[in-house]
């Protein structure tokens, strides 16, 4: 009987550190919102966008909205896509309104109809 009493507190014993440890992990995986309020202070003529980390709902399939994606969550989740790129696809949008089609994304300079193809599997309207 002392075997069996031994091996059910071990077994408590495991379960109850592996149900402490879980219980930590969603508080690091909160997102982070940076705000740049110096470079504000610095220059008021120039409004600055704070940097968010990505909405789950932007990248969380490994596909994005080009219609609501940040150009953070454009540019990780679009191969041969960079920042720079990606923020075209953002200024387009709201220059020009939603995209009706993902073959639209070609109107944004610096956007070829290969690098439309080469994402259509990461991105949605």
């Amino acid at each position: 009987m002392n075997i069996g009493i031994k091996s059910g507190l071990k077994a408590m014993c495991i379960a109850v550190s592996l149900i402490a440890t879980s219980a930590c992990i969603p508080a690091t995986a909160a997102p982070a919102v940076v705000k740049n309020d110096t470079a504000q202070q610095h220059n008021d003529k120039t409004p600055v966008t704070p940097v968010t980390a990505a909405k789950p709902s932007d990248a969380d399939d490994g596909v994005v909205s080009i219609n609501t994606g940040s150009a953070e969550a454009l540019a990780q989740a679009m191969n041969g896509v960079g920042l720079k790129k990606a923020q075209s696809i953002v200024s387009y949008r709201e220059e020009y309104g939603p995209f009706k089609a993902l073959e639209q994304l070609q109107e944004v300079p610096g956007i070829g109809s290969a690098l439309v193809e080469r994402n259509l599997p990461h991105i949605k309207l």
